[in-house]
């Protein structure tokens, strides 16, 4: 496999700081670290595992918990109005999401795949704690966040400037996920000229398993023949409203507990028509803040973008280097991420 790398742009306006999730700088000779192995027998009943084993939802907690994740607003805004209740087995609001982002074949787009499996771990629990710490009111659910399908410098066979890691390194993946107990994994997409519709269905059988979730990333679903790192890319409501269907028949069909949806965000056109996305009790919604820069900056996007429009939940990204590019030169806290209106529901490190 040949991943190019492409030169992302940066945001817009103000938030000309910003350049996004990820920098698709990959090399064949990156190889993963970790064999596909065959699964164990607690890997095999993890993905055995269903909706129906799990007790209803509480829906007093479930309303004490997104009043809590308002965190005192008083704009109406949230929490939420007349979003559904969750099926049982529904991770969010109950705990939080902490997770590390990457592809196996890079060092550079992330902590999921710069450092050897055993040491990300222990750097990924080491953040853990520090959320356990600041909130013990709040159990926190550990993941790996992996880039499934990688937007590229060049077109590929079929022209669609993307490229879609083969299923061994996805295995990979979750052989790393089985060194820890109860891990959740997310599969993330860059469809760049392709389409959501193309590329979603080719990891429905991954889906198909119950600690399995998905991400999507506006930045880099293009249109109108522009390339990726020419220009910011968008999702309309309609789109994602199609995936959160597709997602919540997956639910339906094989009895599964809800899948968290994150939707990658940083500037106001990468997600058009928010207003219409729509809420099912299959999938969890999560708008995801994902610009790099100074604290002033990244409080300020999440202010325009999350808080000001809102969905059902809200995340939010850490860059370990991006991040201190400008002063102060320092990461954000989550003491200070627990601030924010809303409060994080899922926080990624990169």
């Amino acid at each position: 496999m040949n991943i190019k790398k492409i030169t992302l742009i940066t945001g817009i306006a103000i938030y000309a700081a910003f350049t996004g999730c990820s920098e698709p700088g990959t090399k064949a000779s990156e190889k993963a670290t970790v064999k596909d192995s065959t699964k164990t027998g607690e890997e095999e009943s993890e993905i055995k595992a269903t909706s129906s084993e799990y007790p209803p939802i509480d829906t007093a907690v479930y309303n004490r918990k997104m009043k809590q994740l308002a965190n005192g607003d008083t704009t109406g805004k949230w929490p939420v109005k007349n979003q559904p209740y969750p099926l049982p087995g529904a991770i969010l609001p109950f705990k939080r999401v902490v997770t590390y982002y990457g592809n196996l074949y890079s060092k550079k787009m992330g902590a999921l795949g710069e450092y050897a499996p055993k040491e990300m771990l222990r750097m990924l629990y080491a953040e853990v704690a520090k959320w356990e710490k600041i909130d013990p009111s709040t159990p926190v659910q550990p993941a790996l966040h992996y880039i499934a399908v990688v937007a590229a410098g060049d077109p590929g066979k079929d022209g669609k400037y993307r490229n879609r890691m083969p299923d061994k390194q996805i295995d990979s993946v979750f052989t790393i996920a089985a060194m820890k107990k109860d891990m959740i994994v997310f599969l993330d997409i860059q469809v760049a000229l392709s389409t959501i519709k193309e590329e979603l269905p080719r990891l429905e059988k991954y889906l198909k398993r119950p600690n399995v979730h998905l991400g999507i990333d506006p930045e880099f679903s293009m249109k109108g023949g522009i390339l990726p790192g020419r220009k910011i890319g968008t999702y309309d409501a309609s789109e994602i409203n199609w995936v959160s269907g597709y997602l919540a028949k997956l639910v339906k069909d094989n009895n599964l507990p809800p899948k968290i949806f994150v939707v990658h965000r940083f500037t106001g056109k990468m997600v058009t028509n928010s207003k219409n996305i729509k809420l099912r009790p299959e999938v969890q919604m999560v708008m995801h803040m994902d610009g790099w820069g100074e604290p002033e900056l990244k409080q300020g996007t999440h202010r325009y973008f999350i808080y000001n429009e809102p969905v059902q939940f809200s995340g939010f990204k850490i860059f370990y280097k991006n991040d201190l590019k400008k002063a102060p030169n320092r990461l954000m806290t989550p003491a200070e991420l627990m601030k924010l209106k809303p409060q994080p529901s899922y926080i990624q490190y990169q």
